[in-house]
C-alpha cells in the first residue's frame, strides 16, 4: 500500500492532472499517428493562476488543399484541458457554499481560494463513435485574508475541501457492448473504493445529464459527483456512508483510479467504432445528437454557464466542450419510431436510463 504523501494535497491534485493530461492526449494521438497533434496552448489568468490547453482540430476544408485532405481523422475536435487557479471568493459565493460544508458554517466575508482540475470533451468524426466528457477536481478555501494581505500570500490552515468530477459517455449509435464496457470499467475502478461509490455516482449521472425540455437524458451515462469530502454527504444516507471513501487521502485515491480508468474505458471503444462504413442518413443523425449536446452544455451544465459568468474566464476553454459542427431541424422524423430503426433505439435508451452492469 502506498503511504500517505507529505506533500499539500493541492500540490499533489495539480502534479497528477498534469500526468493524466499528458496520458490521455499521449494515448489519442497514438490512435491516429498521421492526424496533426494536438495543440498545446498554456494560459496564464490574470487574477492568479495557470493552465494547459489541449487540442485537436483541423482546418475547414476550403482553406486549403492540405486542409481538404485532413477531413478522415479519427477526431473531429477534442480539448484536454487542465486549470490550477487561485484568487479570492466574494461573499456571495461563500454563502452559497456554507450550505454544504459545515466547517464554513460561521465564516462571512471573502475567502482564499484554491482549485485544480482537468476536463476532457472528445467529438470523434465517425456517426458510430460515441462522445465522451470527463473531469476531475479539486477545490479548497483557506482562512480569511488578514488586512493587508494579499491573495498570492494567504495560504493558512485549509477551511474546507472537496473533489468532484465523473465521466459520461454519448454515443449517437447504440451499441450495448460499448455501453457495458464503459460502465463495467468504471465501476472496477470504484468498487475498491467503496460499494457505494459506483451505484450513487451512477444514479447522480444520469439525473444530471438530463435535457428536462426535451425528456431525454445527454447520453448512456457513466459517474457525476461534487462536494465529497470528509463530511456527511446527502448522496450518501445511512450505511451507505461507511461504504465510500472519507479522508482526504482515501478520496483522491479514488480520484486516481476513476482518472487512470479513462483511457482503458474509452479507447478501445474509439478503436472499434473509428473506422465504421457510414453514411449521409448516419450523418445527418449525428448531427441532431450533437445539437442535443450544446442544448444541455448551454442551458444546464453548471460547469459552463459558471464560466461563462466568471469576470477573466477563459471563454475559449470554456466552450472547448461544443462540437464543431451540430443539426436542428424542425419536427424532425428520426429517431421517432421507438425500436423500429437505429435511431429509435438509442432515443429509447435516453428516455430511460438502464443498468449496464
Amino acid at each position: 500500500m502506498t503511504s500517505p504523501s507529505t506533500k499539500p494535497m493541492r500540490q499533489q491534485a495539480e502534479e497528477y492532472i498534469s500526468k493524466l493530461q499528458e496520458d490521455i492526449v499521449t494515448a489519442l494521438e497514438k490512435l491516429d499517428p498521421n492526424a496533426p497533434p494536438f495543440k498545446r496552448d498554456s494560459w496564464l489568468r490574470p487574477q492568479g493562476g495557470r493552465g494547459l490547453s489541449a487540442v485537436f482540430a483541423v482546418p475547414h476544408s476550403s482553406t486549403s488543399q492540405a486542409a481538404a485532405a485532413m477531413q478522415n481523422t479519427v477526431l473531429e475536435k477534442a480539448g484536454v484541458n487542465i486549470s490550477i487557479v487561485h484568487g479570492v471568493l466574494p461573499p456571495a459565493a461563500v454563502k452559497q457554499m456554507r450550505a454544504d460544508h459545515g466547517s464554513m458554517q460561521n465564516i462571512e466575508g471573502s475567502l482564499p481560494f484554491f482549485a485544480a482540475g482537468i476536463s476532457l470533451v472528445i467529438h470523434p468524426r465517425n456517426p458510430h463513435a460515441p462522445t465522451v466528457h470527463a473531469n476531475y477536481r479539486y477545490f479548497e478555501t483557506t482562512e480569511p485574508i488578514a488586512e493587508g494581505q494579499g491573495a498570492e500570500s494567504a495560504q493558512g490552515k485549509v477551511l474546507a475541501w472537496w473533489f468532484g468530477g465523473g465521466a459520461d459517455l454519448t454515443p449517437a449509435y447504440l451499441y450495448e457492448e460499448d455501453a457495458a464496457h464503459f460502465h463495467r470499467t468504471l465501476k472496477e475502478a470504484a468498487d475498491p473504493h467503496g460499494a457505494a461509490v459506483y451505484p450513487t455516482f451512477k444514479k447522480w449521472c444520469d439525473e444530471y445529464f438530463f435535457i428536462k425540455h426535451r425528456g431525454e437524458a445527454r447520453g448512456i451515462g457513466g459517474m457525476f459527483f461534487d462536494d465529497v469530502c470528509d463530511e456527511p454527504h446527502k448522496r450518501f444516507p445511512g450505511e451507505a456512508d461507511a461504504q465510500r471513501p472519507r479522508t482526504q487521502e482515501a478520496i483522491f485515491a479514488m480520484i486516481r483510479a476513476l482518472g487512470d480508468a479513462f483511457v482503458p474505458s474509452y479507447i478501445p471503444i474509439l478503436e472499434r467504432r473509428m473506422r465504421t462504413l457510414t453514411n449521409e442518413h448516419e450523418k445527418r443523425w449525428q448531427q441532431l445528437r450533437r445539437g442535443r449536446y450544446v442544448e444541455f452544455n448551454l442551458v444546464y451544465d453548471r460547469g459552463t454557464l459558471f464560466g461563462m459568468l466568471t469576470p477573466g474566464a477563459r471563454i475559449e476553454s470554456v466552450l472547448i466542450s461544443m462540437p464543431e459542427t451540430a443539426r436542428w431541424e424542425y419536427m424532425s422524423d428520426l429517431g421517432g419510431d421507438g425500436e423500429n430503426s437505429e435511431e429509435g433505439k438509442i432515443v429509447q435508451v435516453l428516455r430511460t436510463p438502464k443498468e449496464w452492469v
